[in-house]
């Protein structure tokens, strides 16, 4: 039996007040989209309750009763549609249910609540704000029965709670064989889901699997129905809380493919351990391969966030930056509380100060894995490179060291695989060269066929080649790297590459031509800017340059491909005084011929010209003589 009234107490019924009604009337319909969380809650205050007697006996000589293996047992009774969850932990006196339960809020509720519009309270987390988790249970109840016994205290004190979550609760003094707390949820037949064995056990799976306690459940028998006999339904082990000594690589590998359904193991792992003015606990993992929805706008990061080893969520922003978005793992915090909510999170000072030593971490990781581990880096780089470059634009205070964990390939290289760093490039830099110089484009392949690599070919210059989307936004957003500034070959004059010979023959070159410039200026009015001789071809006829300040070809064809709206600019187009086709226009300045040079030098970047069957006619014309 489980109780049994108690002759000299009365049973007393108390009416929430006003506000306190309100409140739970808020919490049980609009708290939680997922009504499963009201098992987390209760799980999670056994456990709590567990613990505090733990700590409490060390001390308390009343306590000595309290020698049962700590347990949580929750039973589901099919036919009368219920489920217990009880726990052998420190219990309540009738004095604490009334204070802990009867009471729901603390004296700001009433003025809380009067600021609540409609849509906030559909969306404020109202646990997190008062700390109400026990009352998530009439979620999915009726009617919730409390029986709660002080360890150390007579049976004859035990107590007794019962509401139906609608405006006044009964409370009486019962007799109680075991300490500690039952709760009994009459389960709605809405929520008839969770009168199954196979649910709760997923449930538990889910936020409680790394609870220490153990948590208990009848042992399914088809032999013998009558036997009854218990299980332990979760792990009771935390495994990023145990010493790193313990662990082998295949255990952590194990966990990771446990925790992440991944096939393989991972390239590495972070285990850490604070404890000081913040305690908490990470192990994060760097995958081996790239998940398919690594690009999906929505997707969200793979660490799950514990509060004392209970699971709250996983896919926070506010854990790691989107460029991390691919690690996996776990942090968990003795210094968050068991509700806190997403919005909450935001401007948490313990996640903040999480985030960024967990950052700090993982960068640094990824730092030694390039210096010790190139082969494995070279994995990584090729999964996940693009995904660090956003961190240069979107993590600012990490700049430098994201910058030294680039990668990119260059004119020095016979191959597309990005494997050259910043230092690389400068170490080999000509002597009294200011810039490191880059290219963009939309494949690897037009960015190391660019007319205006011609230049730097012939002085022997190395070119950053950057052909991923995310380029132009990294270039546009780098600054320096050490003392050295980056440079696109597309963009504004090539004037310091120039000697004073150049600088003078290019002089004479421009008068030279200076009729020929007039008139294609004018005959291109409506196409570009300027018409200028070019210092920077040596191969091809044209082609078209940028302002410095401006965006570049390739940037513009990004952003229409966004449906970004782009400033109305004109390119320069430099023709090569040295090239034939240019040469022929000092005789005479063809209208076809110039349009021709114009529509290559488009091609010839990437892009697309406007009248593709104009620019064949011209062509035919032009070779027919």
């Amino acid at each position: 039996m489980l109780f049994r009234s108690f002759s000299m107490s009365q049973k007393q019924t108390h009416e929430f007040q006003t506000e306190v009604s309100q409140l739970l009337d808020l919490m049980i319909h609009s708290l939680y989209s997922n009504k499963e969380i009201f098992l987390r809650e209760l799980v999670s205050n056994a456990s709590d309750a567990i613990d505090k007697l733990k700590f409490e006996s060390l001390s308390n000589d009343k306590l000595i009763e309290a020698k049962d293996e700590p347990s949580i047992h929750i039973d589901i009774d099919k036919d009368a549609g219920t489920i217990t969850i009880k726990d052998n932990g420190i219990g309540m006196t009738h004095d604490e249910v009334m204070e802990n339960i009867g009471t729901i809020a603390n004296s700001g509720t009433k003025k809380y609540l009067e600021g609540l519009d409609k849509n906030q309270t559909q969306d404020s987390n109202l646990i997190g704000q008062f700390g109400v988790g026990f009352y998530s249970a009439f979620i999915v109840s009726n009617t919730v029965t409390l029986l709660s016994r002080k360890a150390g205290d007579d049976k004859a004190n035990g107590t007794k709670w019962i509401s139906k979550g609608k405006g006044d609760y009964s409370i009486e003094t019962v007799e109680l064989e075991d300490y500690g707390t039952t709760i009994i949820l009459d389960v709605k037949k809405a929520e008839k889901e969770f009168i199954d064995d196979f649910r709760i056990r997923g449930v538990i799976s889910k936020y409680s699997d790394h609870i220490t306690v153990p948590i208990m459940m009848l042992k399914p028998s088809e032999e013998d129905k009558d036997v009854i006999e218990y299980e332990k339904i979760n792990e009771a082990t935390a495994f990023w809380m145990k010493d790193k000594k313990e662990l082998s690589q295949a255990d952590y590998d194990e966990f990771y493919k446990a925790l992440t359904y991944d096939f393989e193991g991972p390239l590495t792992q972070i285990h850490n351990r604070v404890e000081g003015k913040l305690d908490y606990s990470s192990l994060l993992y760097i995958p081996k391969k790239a998940p398919f929805d690594m690009w999906e706008p929505k997707r969200k990061s793979g660490v799950k966030l514990y509060a004392k080893r209970v699971f709250i969520m996983e896919g926070n922003e506010e854990l790691l930056p989107q460029y991390l978005r691919f690690i996996k793992g776990v942090i968990d915090t003795a210094d968050l509380s068991l509700n806190v909510s997403r919005e909450i999170l935001q401007g948490s000072k313990v996640v903040d100060t999480i985030k960024k030593a967990s950052v700090k971490r993982i960068l640094s990781e990824l730092d030694k894995m390039s210096k010790n581990k190139p082969e494995n880096y070279a994995t990584f780089w090729k999964e996940f490179g693009m995904v660090i470059k956003e961190g240069v634009v979107e993590d600012f205070a990490n700049k430098d060291k994201i910058s030294n964990l680039l990668r990119f390939t260059s004119t020095s290289a016979d191959s597309s695989d990005q494997t050259i760093s910043l230092k690389d490039y400068i170490g080999r830099m000509q002597e009294g060269q200011k810039n490191i110089y880059y290219v963009t484009a939309d494949t690897y392949e037009a960015a190391k066929g660019s007319p205006h690599l011609e230049i730097f070919k012939q002085k022997d210059i190395e070119v950053l080649l950057l052909s991923d989307r995310v380029d132009e936004w990294l270039v546009a957003n780098f600054g320096d790297f050490e003392e050295f500034s980056l440079k696109s070959i597309a963009k504004g004059d090539l004037e310091d590459l120039d000697s004073k010979e150049d600088k003078k023959k290019k002089e004479k070159t421009v008068k030279d031509f200076e009729s020929v410039i007039t008139k294609a200026q004018e005959i291109l009015s409506n196409q570009v800017k300027e018409v200028k001789v070019s210092s920077r071809l040596s191969e091809s006829p044209s082609c078209l340059v940028a302002d410095e300040n401006e965006l570049g070809g390739n940037m513009e064809r990004i952003m229409k491909s966004l449906g970004q709206d782009i400033p109305d600019t004109k390119p320069i187009l430099e023709i090569n005084p040295d090239h034939p086709l240019v040469i022929k226009l000092k005789t005479k300045v063809d209208e076809d011929l110039v349009k021709v040079l114009f529509d290559q030098a488009v091609l010839s970047e990437g892009g697309q010209i406007k009248e593709p069957a104009e620019f064949v006619k011209r062509m035919n014309k032009l070779m027919l003589g």
